[in-house]
């Protein structure tokens, strides 16, 4: 696989109590001006997003892939994956607030395909994942479970 680089744009104005800030894609303009703020962060979102929720979103899309292309090597390809990834973070003693997990739940439906052989297809698409590596690396736990649907 070639390297790889994407790109993003944010704009912060304000303080960080009462600022409010837009995070944008600069590679692809697949998104523009997504909002987010401090109060929307640790609370109500209000629609608005957070460095979280695009890690969630980013972590969630890699495996999939990743799940994707490991049912094919099996000889199943998927007819859908459906998955949520929930990204954790939380106060650690003398680090302050740390990303400290990620727990990612799947469904998937694919012809001919049983509960070992997802569960296996599984393990190795979180090993290929490398948003799952560097969460590791960073020592953030990752949860990862499947079912067929």
């Amino acid at each position: 696989m070639p390297r790889i680089e994407r790109t993003a744009a944010v704009s912060w104005e304000g303080n960080l109590a009462r600022g409010e800030g837009a995070i944008s894609a600069g590679t692809s303009g697949a998104f523009s001006g997504l909002p987010y703020s401090m109060p929307t962060r640790v609370g109500r979102a209000e629609g608005k997003t957070s460095p979280e929720e695009l890690l969630a979103a980013a972590h969630g899309g890699c495996i999939t892939m990743s799940l994707a292309g490991e049912l094919t090597a099996l000889g199943h390809p998927a007819e859908r994956i459906d998955t949520t990834c929930r990204i954790v973070m939380d106060e650690v003693e003398g680090q302050g607030h740390q990303i400290v997990g990620s727990v990612v739940t799947i469904v998937a439906t694919a012809g001919g395909l049983d509960e070992a052989g997802l569960v296996e297809a599984t393990r190795l698409a979180d090993e290929g994942c490398p948003f799952s590596a560097l969460l590791k690396r960073a020592g953030a736990t990752v949860e990862v479970s499947s079912r067929l649907a």
